[in-house]
């Protein structure tokens, strides 16, 4: 898996009770792209991630 800082993630509820999560990817820790990434989800809370089978990368787009 890799990434750029400014990509969006969601990490998908595992549970009918946990909803998904929605974050940006605000550094990219590992080298070329890989995890682990620090994330800044919707509600302001920040952490490292090491993604799992239920994250999904929204890539960042440039405006032209």
């Amino acid at each position: 898996m890799k990434a750029t800082e400014g990509d969006r993630i969601i990490i998908r509820g595992t549970t009918v009770e946990r909803s998904d999560r929605h974050g940006q990817i605000i550094e990219v820790k590992g080298e070329d792209g890989a995890p682990p990434y620090r994330v800044r989800f919707d509600d302001g809370h920040e952490t490292i991630v090491f993604p799992g089978g239920d994250f999904m990368i929204d890539r960042h787009q440039e405006a032209t």
